[in-house]
């Protein structure tokens, strides 16, 4: 796949953005890497906190610059992006990975290591003093098995027949109104900055920059933005925001019954185990009951 022209370096001699058809506000680009400077701008991000609307002046920047926002959040120990140890060199091109394909492997190796229980991994006891006694492998990832049980099937999109297109079901719209709560006053994020990347689409935007967050977990994060593809086709995700180790997604269309969470639940402990077996919730149905069911607002942590 050829790679897009990036419109980045243009913002140099005219920060407005105004010949991109833009009105930024103040910021920079930034290009620092885990190995040094990237040979082009990775990103734009504005210098001064996100607020509520933010997400949709910039819009725009999608259709006249192919540019793709995301909320950054720069009050971790981490600091600001150019700290994040971004990684562009790792990264692939998502659309050269099959989603499934991927989950499967995720999941034959790290469903196969909890219905093993453990025994012998390293760290096993400090993990315990930590997040406490896990559940047993077979209550872990039940309903399901150490096979592979497949994709979740795909939500719908619903309109409002009496007033037109329901704009909470509409992706670009429910991420906007996802970012604009993120940005708010009282949100979980410390310090959240809005940024430009040059991407494809959304679900592309961790591979764009050569994130790093999943390291430990994944190298290439095409891999797992490959997944993002197929979760943006099935339930209209979106990219919202990232942190130095953090992924949130806003859901335009989740799953609306047990079963169709608990396949749903499935996929994420494939993509980011970490989720389950060190979140607050430590079985697949637990999760499913109350991070995946009609939720619209998901979010992934790898250790």
């Amino acid at each position: 796949m050829a790679t897009l022209p990036n419109p980045l370096p243009k913002l140099a001699a005219d920060p407005s953005g105004r010949t991109l058809g833009l009105e930024l506000p103040a910021g920079r680009l930034i290009d620092a890497t885990h190995d040094g400077p990237w040979h082009e701008p990775l990103l734009w991000c504005a210098d001064g906190p996100a607020a509520p609307g933010a997400w949709a002046a910039l819009a725009p920047a999608r259709r006249t610059a192919g540019l793709l926002p995301v909320l950054l959040d720069v009050g971790g120990p981490q600091g600001e992006p150019d700290e994040w140890e971004l990684m562009p060199a790792e990264a692939s091109y998502p659309g050269d990975h099959d989603a499934e394909e991927v989950l499967a492997e995720f999941w034959e190796e790290y469903a196969a290591d909890e219905l093993s229980d453990g025994e012998g991994r390293p760290g096993e006891e400090r993990a315990e003093e930590v997040f406490g006694t896990p559940a047993s492998g077979d209550e872990t990832v039940a309903p399901f098995g150490p096979v592979w049980p497949g994709l979740a099937p795909a939500a719908h999109l619903t309109t409002d027949a009496g007033s037109g297109p329901d704009e909470s079901a509409d992706p670009d719209a429910h991420a906007a109104g996802t970012a604009d709560s993120l940005a708010a006053d009282g949100s979980w994020l410390k310090e959240p900055r809005l940024a430009l990347v040059p991407a494809r689409r959304s679900a592309d935007i961790p591979a764009a920059l050569g994130w790093s967050g999943p390291l430990n977990y994944e190298s290439d994060p095409a891999r797992l933005c490959a997944v993002l593809r197929s979760w943006e086709d099935r339930f209209g995700i979106r990219v919202v925001a990232l942190t130095f180790d953090q992924l949130v997604l806003s859901v335009a269309a989740p799953p609306t019954t047990p079963a169709e969470a608990e396949a749903v639940a499935a996929e994420h402990f494939a993509f980011c185990p970490d989720n389950i077996t060190q979140g607050h919730h430590k079985t697949l149905r637990a999760y499913a009951a109350h991070e995946v069911l009609n939720r619209r607002t998901w979010s992934f942590w790898w250790d």
